[in-house]
């Protein structure tokens, strides 16, 4: 193209622009003409062409008028802006040193005013996304704070839009994460079902989401929910009681039941929010999303979320230091019993926070005595559900295995034992009563749970057989413990067997060692717990090989076998 040509376009499209701001309903709704859209882009282009200072100068008081016009006329505009929007802030991004313009506040505005009302438009969530990557370098750099100040309005977006945005969102996902965004954002993506119920329950309310504010919504209904939550706590009505004809989803404006909802619905990031689950209006909420038949999108959130989830726990485990994840432990302690109920999706979480959290324990074990009070509190929650149950067996593994948090935390390791203690008495006492009371209960429920008791005691023995083989002045309480499993016979045998093989193992210093020491190293020295270093027996006496009792054989050994057999000859 030639300078004449060029120059001659230039003008067509600033002339346009220009145009476009004297004529009333262009002035009033820039987005409804589709060639001003088209002009910017044309401008943009032939900026980056030419990526002359004088070009951009020119072209640059235009572009900054139309972008606060668009923005002006967001609360009437009937077209979508997001994309118009999204052309301009490319503009600054590449170009605002030349003009001096900073894009931190265009960027915010564009959250705010834009974003917000738009997120659920397809193409305004797609062109999002792709802006997001494009720029994501310079984002990260220039304006680290934006992304994880507005990552509950972007998981609006990917939960409304649903899979087949998911590969661009996972791509920007990581710049969401901050130190102020890092705690926060963990239940808001547990709760990513939940906020698909919000916001389906929202567009049945008050029509389609795009175009409208939903931060507005909730302001004009404030004044209605405070009312209802005032005459709840002083009356006891049900929240939004309003008689049996239930009307309220399809109503013009959002059920006060909503108030549950304030802080899944909010566009920015401020801070650790409690959630109310245990409330009623969220039991009925939530029993009302399990009898209905699950919507596609509802369908796709359940799939995504763990995927997503499995993203936020692999950058974590990378880049995230040791502090902020000590902190993140009791959240995901808390919250392994409150998922959204659906089977699949609370077992997908669930394995998930489970499998982290061994992974933070391992990668650092002083993380087990620095949250001792937690880590007890939820031992003592172990029959208040399976899901708990699970969590305080898995609890149980890392205190044996880590040794309550290493050797240098012996009053730690000794208030873990007495709660490991207390576990094993309790479910003694309850595991005979159960006997007695075998035959008036037989029922697939009662199976069930002799199986998990089962279970946890069998972790419980364990983990306090290899706590005291950690810390030698808790053995002598470790054998009285064990010996009243080996004695009480309860009901399921495997139990007090195991019981009773610590014991033994216990009376051979070197084998216990082996089979329960620490994996970690341990005074200069690496053990793994049932092997033997047979380089040393040239040396030494090899006195601990637990064969038979690994097998958990009972008598000798079943073959014979010789020194020469498994030592490297000479």
């Amino acid at each position: 193209m030639d300078n004449a040509n060029r120059n001659d376009n230039w003008d067509f499209y600033l002339r346009s622009l220009s145009n476009s701001a004297r004529d009333s309903n262009s002035a009033n709704d820039p987005a409804s003409d589709p060639s001003i859209l088209q002009s910017v882009k044309k401008l943009y282009e032939l900026c980056k062409t030419e990526n002359s200072e004088d070009l951009v100068a020119r072209v640059y008081p235009q572009i900054n008028k139309l972008f606060h016009r668009a923005v002006a006329s967001l609360s009437q505009s009937r077209t979508s802006n997001g994309l118009l929007l999204l052309v301009i802030l490319q503009f600054y991004l590449d170009f605002g040193e030349m003009v001096l313009h900073d894009a931190d506040p265009s960027l915010r505005t564009f959250f705010r005013s834009c974003l917000s009302r738009e997120f659920s438009d397809p193409a305004v969530a797609e062109a999002t996304l792709d802006f997001l990557n494009m720029n994501k370098k310079k984002l990260l750099t220039s304006f680290p704070s934006l992304l994880p100040q507005f990552f509950p309005l972007l998981l609006k977006l990917i939960a409304w839009n649903g899979e087949k945005s998911e590969k661009s969102f996972l791509k920007v996902f990581p710049g969401l994460m901050s130190p102020g965004s890092f705690l926060p954002l963990f239940p808001s993506l547990v709760d990513l079902p939940i906020l698909v119920v919000a916001l389906e329950k929202v567009e049945r309310s008050s029509g389609s989401l795009i175009g409208n504010s939903i931060a507005s919504m909730q302001k004009s209904t404030a004044p209605e929910m405070l009312l209802a939550l005032m005459d709840e706590a002083y009356t006891g009505s049900t929240i939004g009681g309003g008689g049996g004809d239930s009307e309220s989803e399809d109503s013009n404006t959002i059920d006060v039941a909503d108030s549950l909802f304030l802080d899944l619905l909010k566009d920015e990031n401020d801070g650790l929010a409690e959630r109310h689950w245990t409330s009623p209006g969220m039991a009925t909420v939530l029993q009302a999303a399990i009898n209905s038949p699950q919507s596609d999108r509802l369908k796709q959130i359940l799939k995504m979320a763990p995927r997503i989830l499995d993203v936020y726990f692999a950058i974590i485990l990378r880049d995230v230091n040791n502090s902020l994840i000590c902190a993140l432990i009791p959240l995901l302690m808390s919250r392994i019993a409150t998922v959204f109920p659906d089977k699949s999706f609370s077992y997908e979480i669930r394995k998930r926070i489970l499998e982290f959290m061994l992974a933070a324990f391992q990668r650092s074990p002083d993380f087990i005595a620095l949250l001792k009070k937690p880590i007890m509190d939820r031992l003592a929650e172990a029959y208040d559900g399976p899901a708990k149950t699970e969590l305080a067996l898995q609890l149980c593994w890392a205190i044996g295995e880590h040794g309550g948090g290493g050797g240098s935390h012996k009053d730690a390791a000794r208030e873990l034992f007495e709660s490991l203690e207390l576990l094993l008495y309790e479910n003694l006492s309850s595991s005979r009563l159960g006997l007695r009371q075998e035959s008036a209960l037989s029922s697939d429920r009662e199976t069930f749970r002799k199986s998990s008791q089962s279970r946890l005691l069998c972790f419980v023995v364990t983990a306090i057989a290899k706590l005291a083989t950690h810390h030698r002045e808790l053995l002598p309480r470790a054998r009285v413990s064990l010996g009243k499993v080996a004695r009480s016979r309860i009901s399921d045998g495997r139990v007090w067997r195991r019981a009773r093989d610590y014991l033994g193992l216990m009376n051979e210093p070197a084998i216990c060692l082996s089979v329960l020491g620490p994996s970690r190293p341990s005074c200069g020295f690496t053990r793994n717990p049932g092997t033997v270093n047979w380089s040393d027996g040239g040396t030494k006496m090899i006195a601990h090989i637990p064969f038979y009792i690994l097998g958990e054989q009972e008598g000798p050994p079943f073959h014979d076998f010789s020194f020469s057999d498994v030592l490297p000859r000479r």
